[in-house]
């Protein structure tokens, strides 16, 4: 018997990224782009239209992508096969930075009067096209008629977006390039296998406070970042998201639905809500083991003398879950200073999880944990097995937990 769910092979990332920069005022960008396409792990080849060159320097391009930057003096040299054809072996994506009307008509239109556009035609990857152009040109039929072309034959878009253009005179309107880091995102999203469509993650993130009187809480210094950092790799994946999320300063991934809490109890029923609907729950956040027996309405007045709280335990809400769960692969953190392993797997076992991420407070001041990009965890089993995982950043534990997950999913689902 087969699942219902649409369970592939695990996860694979493709590396190679081929960049047509453009000549839009936005080429201007493409040196940042580059560096952040780079710095998530990708290899680059670049080809600057004879216009891009007005905008930006082929040596900062190259300086920025670490290779070679192919121009049209490249594609009309004598060689066998010919630039574009040798190029159009390369990458596992295309993307195409600050792209003109100009550049999208010649795609739609099939032309290839220069390297960039024969290149185009000779590729067989996904190609994502990232616009930058006067509102008036972006919003003429031509370039959206363009656009539905392009996307007909399954190219990709992200933005433009509206924002202050780099005409003078013209003000703000839609047609501003994206930011670079979204096109890091895009392409991420792009080349990473859909392997998690048709399932359903709950994942809650941040801290909770627990307020004494209207100004006063107790809380902790959880950012939220891993839970976010798993929402947006699981969003990428295909996969639908709510993301339960606790105060943090993060913009949430896009597409994810979410839901804003403060207080423990409120974090419950958001959970409980959404429980029936899901197949997996990651929960990342670090939830408050106590609240105020008995919170003021008013602000206390300090005073001199010393002060007495009553608190009272939090519901355990992992635990619930784990006694109602059916068919949901559950996952929890946890954060112990001493006989980690131990712990972790008393507490897999006693509230009934597939799995438990064990982290150490001690290591935070190392740049791990709360508050910081990287993390170092160990994945702890009901039977007390375990892996060391490394320090490595909270994106790439998120896709790691996404990757045990699907496992789990196997096991249980594919006969």
């Amino acid at each position: 018997m087969r699942s219902r769910y649409n369970i592939l092979p695990m996860p694979f990332l493709l590396k190679n990224v081929l960049v047509l920069v453009c000549g839009s005022v936005a080429a201007g960008k493409a040196p940042t782009a580059l560096r952040r396409l780079r710095e998530a792990g990708y290899t680059l080849q670049v080809i600057a239209t004879a216009r891009a060159l007005e905008f930006v320097t082929a040596l900062t391009l190259a300086t920025a992508a670490e290779s070679e930057v192919h121009t049209d003096l490249d594609w009309f040299k004598v060689q066998p096969g010919g630039k574009h054809l040798e190029l159009s072996h390369f990458p596992d994506a295309v993307v195409v930075l600050a792209a003109t009307s100009d550049t999208m008509a010649r795609a739609a239109l099939g032309l290839s009067g220069d390297l960039a556009s024969a290149t185009l035609l000779s590729v067989r990857c996904p190609i994502l096209w990232v616009p930058a152009m006067n509102p008036r040109m972006w919003e003429h039929p031509a370039t959206q008629g363009h656009k539905t072309t392009l996307e007909s034959w399954g190219h990709h878009f992200v933005g433009p977006v509206s924002g202050k253009l780099g005409t003078r005179g013209e003000g703000a309107g839609m047609g501003r390039m994206v930011e670079p880091e979204d096109v890091v995102g895009a392409v991420r999203a792009l080349v990473t296998a859909r392997d998690l469509e048709g399932l359903h993650f709950l994942v809650t993130a941040g801290p909770t406070r627990e307020y004494l009187d209207p100004v006063r809480f107790i809380s902790n210094p959880s950012s939220g970042k891993m839970g976010y950092a798993v929402a947006k790799v699981a969003l990428e994946r295909g996969a639908q998201v709510t993301l339960v999320t606790g105060p943090v300063s993060l913009t949430p991934p896009p597409g994810a639905k979410v839901v804003q809490i403060e207080s423990a109890l409120e974090l419950k029923a958001a959970v409980d809500a959404a429980f029936e609907s899901v197949d997996a729950v990651v929960m990342t956040a670090a939830v408050a083991d106590y609240r105020a027996s008995k919170p003021s309405s008013e602000k206390e007045t300090k005073t001199s003398s010393a002060l007495t709280l009553e608190l009272t335990p939090n519901p355990d809400i992992l635990k619930g879950l784990g006694e109602r769960k059916t068919h949901q692969i559950l996952v929890g953190f946890a954060m112990e200073t001493d006989k980690g392993v131990d712990k972790a797997a008393d507490k897999a076992r006693r509230k009934n999880l597939d799995f438990i991420l064990l982290n150490y407070p001690a290591r935070v001041g190392e740049g791990i944990g709360f508050g910081a990009d990287d993390n170092e965890v160990t994945l702890v089993r009901p039977d007390g097995t375990f892996e060391v995982w490394e320090r490595m950043t909270k994106l790439e534990v998120g896709k790691r937990v996404l990757d045990g997950i699907l496992e789990r999913w196997k096991e249980r689902n594919v006969k």
